[in-house]
């Protein structure tokens, strides 16, 4: 495989052997769901945000809580596959640590290419931020994190000054972006995931280190040190040209994870595998309104 290529190798399963179980009949990612457990949250499942079946997101929210800040989660799956009911544990663990948090699905390629699950991200986060106070969240205190495909969708709908606009999303509104193990730079001409791209399309009009504007919000960048499904040049690259705009941004390479177990080591019970879930945290909360 070539470094700096992206394929779709980057399924979204999480091996069996990340949760320290072999069960060779059912389905990992199922079986980390099955022990994520939602009580004393409220859940809302299926918000529409858009006229596609697909336009859904499930809401995890803190009981009792009042003007926490809100967070956008993205799924990967090379544009082609995953949704939001495989990413239970994200809503779980970003709930219990305060945030309301909304999982999405979105329209995926052949079918649907890009800009459009652009599109759906950017009208997501629109009802989102309609809602957030009836969940009890503050509409002012926004953040969308994605891995892999999704870290590619939440960076662009952020850092790319149309989709938010378009949107009616105010840019003041969101405080930061969270891209893990994302594919923000590189030519997907000739690679399967092309399927997800225009016919003939240029990743110069595309990639999201193209399209960084200057008044962007902060940006941390979570890459898996043995990740051999996006290249971690991806974010230094990306880095660079948030640099160049002058935009803040955190680069952490985190040791021993590679581009699965980087998100699930957002699972509460699987921290130990390394520290994704802190990092996000971290993050939230030097940047979030006071």
């Amino acid at each position: 495989m070539s470094s700096r290529k992206f394929t779709r190798a980057a399924g979204l399963g999480l091996a069996a052997a990340t949760l320290g179980l072999t069960l060779a009949a059912c389905s990992p990612q199922n079986t980390l769901n099955a022990v994520t457990f939602t009580g004393s949250l409220n859940v809302t499942q299926n918000v529409p945000y858009g006229p596609a079946p697909c336009n859904v997101m499930d809401v995890y929210a803190p009981k009792n809580v009042q003007n926490a800040p809100v967070v956008l989660f993205i799924h990967g799956g090379s544009w082609q596959n995953g949704n939001k009911d495989s990413h239970k544990f994200v809503g779980e663990s970003l709930a219990r640590a305060g945030y309301v948090t909304g999982v999405m699905n979105y329209r995926l390629a052949p079918e649907h290419r890009y800009p459009d699950y652009i599109q759906d991200a950017a009208a997501a986060l629109k009802v989102l931020r309609d809602k957030a106070q009836s969940y009890g969240g503050s509409p002012d205190n926004l953040f969308v994190m994605g891995h892999s495909a999704g870290g590619f969708n939440a960076v662009e709908v952020v850092d790319n000054a149309r989709w938010l606009r378009e949107a009616g999303v105010p840019i003041s509104a969101v405080r930061g972006v969270i891209g893990v193990a994302g594919p923000y730079t590189y030519d997907f001409r000739g690679e399967p995931t092309a399927l997800a791209f225009p016919v003939g399309g240029n990743p110069d009009d595309i990639m999201p280190d193209r399209h960084v504007r200057p008044d962007a919000p902060p940006n941390l960048l979570l890459v898996a040190a043995n990740d051999t499904t996006v290249d971690p040049y991806n974010g230094v690259t990306m880095q660079a040209a948030l640099k160049k705009a002058g935009v803040p941004s955190e680069l952490k390479v985190l040791p021993g994870l590679n581009h699965i177990t980087i998100i699930a080591a957002m699972a509460r019970p699987l921290t130990f595998l390394g520290s994704t879930r802190q990092q996000v945290i971290d993050f939230i909360e030097t940047h979030k309104l006071p």
